[in-house]
């Protein structure tokens, strides 16, 4: 029989949940792991509706001990593990004390809101001889693994350009109200943490380490209504008789150019207030003997081109199969779509092998990835200010 790992979840929103989830599934897709997480905590942020939020998460998820504040989840003795799922602001903060605790962590992305932020996780990681693997879930789509597999071998030829998109229209609603995510203490720099993050790790995941950028950034919705609903998807009329309005003091769009080390040229664009775009996120690369074009909403497909014919070559659509980054563990055979929640399983597989010394391949997203990620989105930010290209180097 397995060895229990106990592990916890401090963050009770949707995110919270989603990791949840993963812990109860991982065993019936890896039902080879040495351990099986068992949740048996969750604690949210001090917040007025942190009670009715564990509460609810509890009931949900089966016995669990409902912490009322975190700190009292991590002075558990029998917790291992702990999952970060709380707002960007409380990522340093919540992430160094998992780490002194002595307790294996996987924080969602983009841990902190600046790069001094992840600095200090990952330092705090090191220090403490613990795992820490980070939420950058689209690279565990078995069609973006195949993307990686065939740039790699040389498949499309020499990679010359690519493009990177992430447009959503959960903040398009002027009627979305000012919670923390539109605050620059809490939510960091809006759309480049939430969205450019993952774009940058994507392009990163399939073309390696950036070496300078310059970019632009925009707030479509300059001012938002200050009410008591705080959800990811809230919305109220903006026409309601005395409402107060607050200003929005991030970013709702970025479009940036990089330069990879390599020479390859990349566009990484990000918009939270795309009307008509729902989760479109897409990445496209480009080489000298062909392409490869992934799409999030069709997640088991992939456009490939590849040929010595140049013009006029047809591109194909291929699906996911046995092979494909972690798909068998999933699905038998070709076709079979992969979800969201999907990904976050595979993370949970890559947390509990690491903890068990077992090698992973590819590794899960690290705290240095973090930190890489961290450096260009505040890079961007310098850029915007300055109007210059900016060295990550």
């Amino acid at each position: 029989m397995n060895d229990a790992l106990r592990v916890g979840v401090i963050g009770a929103g949707w995110m919270g949940h989603v990791h949840a989830r993963a812990y109860q599934r991982v065993a019936h897709h890896y039902p080879d792991l040495a351990r099986r997480p068992i949740l048996t905590a969750v604690a949210d942020s001090v917040t007025s509706a942190a009670e009715a939020l564990t509460r609810a998460f509890a009931a949900t998820h089966g016995e669990l001990t409902a912490y009322a504040d975190w700190r009292e989840l991590l002075a558990d003795p029998s917790i291992e593990a702990v999952s970060v799922t709380a707002p960007n602001f409380l990522h340093r903060e919540i992430g160094v004390a998992v780490a002194e605790a002595g307790k294996h962590l996987w924080i969602e992305k983009p841990v902190g809101l600046a790069r001094e932020d992840a600095v200090a996780v990952r330092d705090a990681v090191a220090a403490n001889g613990v795992v820490g693997i980070v939420g950058f879930n689209y690279r565990n789509v078995p069609a973006v693994a195949r993307a990686r597999r065939l740039i790699s071998s040389g498949a499309i030829g020499a990679p010359t350009h690519a493009r990177v998109q992430l447009f959503t229209d959960y903040a398009a609603h002027p009627g979305s109200p000012l919670s923390w995510r539109f605050a620059l203490d809490r939510g960091g720099h809006g759309v480049l943490g939430d969205l450019a993050s993952h774009g940058v790790d994507l392009v990163r995941f399939v073309l390696g380490d950036i070496d300078a950028l310059v970019a632009q950034t925009a707030v479509h919705i300059p001012q938002r209504p200050i009410a008591s609903a705080q959800g990811h998807y809230s919305v109220i009329d903006p026409s309601t008789p005395g409402l107060e309005f607050g200003a929005v003091e991030n970013e709702d769009y970025v479009v940036a150019l990089l330069r990879m080390r390599s020479g390859v040229l990349a566009v990484c664009e990000a918009n939270r207030a795309a009307v008509g775009d729902q989760n479109n996120y897409a990445l496209e690369v480009h080489g000298t003997q062909g392409l490869i074009r992934w799409d999030f909403r069709r997640p088991g497909e992939l456009s490939v081109c590849s040929t010595n014919t140049y013009a006029g070559a047809p591109t194909a659509t291929v699906f996911s199969e046995p092979g494909d980054g972690e798909y068998a563990a999933f699905q038998p055979g070709a076709g079979i779509a992969m979800g969201y929640d999907d990904t976050k399983v595979v993370e949970a597989m890559q947390f509990v092998r690491a903890i068990s010394g077992e090698q992973v391949s590819p590794a899960p997203a690290s705290l240095d990835d973090a930190v890489a990620s961290a450096t260009a989105l505040d890079a961007i930010v310098t850029s915007h200010t300055e109007g210059k290209w900016v060295s990550l180097s």
